[in-house]
């Protein structure tokens, strides 16, 4: 078949004009998108310019294992990790004793009953509510033979991936080993309508006792053959016996395995954005494991050095960026946090931002160290944005400055000791404890928490999804809360009980700060609060965890799982 040199023609004429229409319809959808996203930027400038959001007001939500007034109690049952999925519908826990218990959202649209119940609910002001799901036992205590070591069954972090098929996927991991869990409802199958019966055997007056395997005590295993009646025309009808499911249950199972790649504890693992990778974190480490490969993984971070008598560090934390599956973040002992690049080599020994505080003159003492050591780092949701926490501090990095933090909130600010630090500057620790006791410590300082090991607490940290605020944990099952946004005054100190505003304390009225500005929120009273109340070193909230969505927050005060909103 032939064609024209004329239809040629025309055939290409109508090629180039379908290719300059759609040209022009792509490059009109392409102006349109910028024009919007001018919109966004006027409106958020617009936002901006009204200035920061205002405070919220906390409410008590739910409480999940909630001890009585002097009720004990024990090691096991302390929450040890709190996380959320990225939808927020799921809630999980881990504690000491190993177990993993979840937590499903009941407040969805999905799971309202009726229409007329929905119309009857007031969206304004509901608030996420969670029921328990399951629970099942991660790891257990083991004994490492070579080295003579007991591995507690504590679980360390929890982080959930991505779910498939209905089914939810979590990693979980303790001091040592890190495990893949699948938790799938499934559907229990029961055999019924059989067609023949025992219990009415037409010989006896009543039922004989049925053993484990499903025959009479006291008749031999072919008793049926024998003894049953059969009518002399038969079975009128046959029954097929049929498999029905009565119920569903939820079942976890165990998918994978990741042992036998660390040395020292784990303290940190986190997914990649990929879906497919995650890290996991010691103190000297950092691996890269596929989560489909547990025999294998790869050592992407190693700061051991030849003579460990030559350490100085220690790394104390580990997160991927939220967006970019090649970047990751971890922090030392000394206070910093490096930001690397995997594309950069293999084994990433040098960092692409180095993120640290620059020491202020005359302000280095016995504790210096101690007390700058960062307990946990998280990444904003946009990915732009680290919030590191320190045993004094709550500290917020733009991953784009590296001069210092944008944004500083005091803690533990009345802990520390109000002389000056440059006095025991060339003291060893003895002529130290000797120097503060003629000097002026009325009360617990910095001193006494070392002789007793709380300073050496680590308290986690967490960003609201928006990033306008975040949040840390206290002593006297405190948390506070800051606003982040620049120019926020936003400062709630709450109690981790169902009354959180019992223990308020009021920030002072101060200008608005720069983005470099230190904000001093807090009280200056050593061992108490602004309200003059005592704190209690023995009762601290370490781990809490923000909704990914909205303002609501889970904290776990000892065995107990506080909620609130705001």
């Amino acid at each position: 078949m032939c064609y024209s040199d004329e239809a040629i023609f025309d055939s290409v004429i109508k090629i180039r004009k379908l290719r300059f229409l759609f040209s022009k319809l792509f490059f009109n959808w392409i102006e349109e998108k910028m024009k919007g996203g001018g919109d966004d930027a006027a409106s958020s400038a617009a936002a901006s310019a009204s200035g920061p959001p205002p405070s919220l007001e906390w409410r008590f939500s739910q409480v999940f294992g909630e001890r009585t007034a002097g009720e004990e109690v024990h090691e096991v049952d302390i929450i040890s990790a709190i996380e959320f999925d990225k939808s927020g519908d799921h809630l999980a826990t881990g504690d000491r004793g190993g177990r993993v218990v979840l937590f499903e959202r009941t407040d969805t649209k999905d799971n309202v009953g009726s229409r007329r119940d929905a119309e009857q609910m007031d969206y304004s002001v509901r608030h996420p509510e969670f029921r328990y799901k399951t629970e099942f036992q991660s790891h257990e205590p083991e004994f490492d033979y070579l080295k003579s070591l007991e591995i507690e069954e504590k679980i360390n972090k929890i982080r959930w991936c991505q779910p498939a098929n209905g089914a939810l996927f979590l990693l979980s991991t303790n001091d040592k080993t890190i495990k893949y869990w699948k938790v799938q409802e499934k559907k229990i199958k029961k055999i019924s309508e059989m067609n023949i019966d025992p219990s009415k055997d037409p010989g006896s007056s009543s039922p004989l006792p049925i053993i484990a395997n499903g025959v009479h005590a006291d008749k031999p295993q072919d008793y049926l053959s024998k003894d049953f009646p059969f009518p002399p025309g038969g079975i009128p009808s046959l029954r097929l016996p049929l498999v029905t499911s009565l119920e569903t249950s939820l079942v976890a199972r165990c998918r994978r395995v990741y042992a036998h790649a660390h040395d020292y504890h784990i303290n940190s693992i986190s997914n990649s954005s990929d879906g497919e990778t995650f890290i996991s974190a010691d103190d000297l480490r950092v691996n890269l494991w596929n989560l489909e490969v547990s025999n294998q993984s790869f050592n992407i971070v190693d700061v051991k050095p030849t003579n460990m008598e030559d350490l100085t560090e220690v790394i104390t934390s580990a997160e991927f960026h939220p967006i970019h599956c090649n970047m990751l973040a971890y922090s030392s002992s000394k206070g910093s946090i490096r930001l690397i690049d995997m594309r950069q080599s293999a084994l990433c020994d040098s960092h692409t931002k180095l993120f640290e505080e620059p020491e202020a003159p005359g302000s280095r003492s016995f504790f210096t160290e101690i007390i700058a050591s960062i307990s946990d780092i998280k990444f904003s949701k946009n990915g732009r944005y680290i919030l590191s926490r320190d045993y004094m501090t709550l500290k917020l990095w733009d991953i784009n400055m590296d001069s210092g933090p944008v944004a500083s909130y005091q803690v533990h600010e009345h802990l520390r000791p109000r002389v000056r630090a440059s006095s025991y500057v060339h003291l060893s620790f003895d002529d130290f404890v000797l120097k503060t006791n003629h000097v002026m410590f009325t009360r617990l300082q910095l001193c006494d928490l070392y002789e007793n090991d709380s300073i050496f607490d680590k308290f986690e940290c967490c960003l609201s999804g928006d990033g306008s605020r975040v949040a840390t944990g206290s002593y006297s099952n405190l948390f506070r809360v800051f606003g982040a946004s620049q120019g926020s005054t936003e400062a709630a100190t709450l109690e981790a009980s169902k009354n959180p505003m019992r223990r308020q304390i009021q920030a002072p009225a101060r200008s608005s700060r720069s983005m470099t500005s230190v904000a001093r929120r807090g009280s200056e009273s050593p061992g108490s609060d602004a309200n003059g109340n005592a704190h209690d070193f023995t009762t601290k909230l370490l781990h809490m965890a923000w909704h990914p969505t909205e303002n609501s927050i889970a904290c776990a005060a000892a065995n107990s799982l506080y909620m609130y909103y705001g």
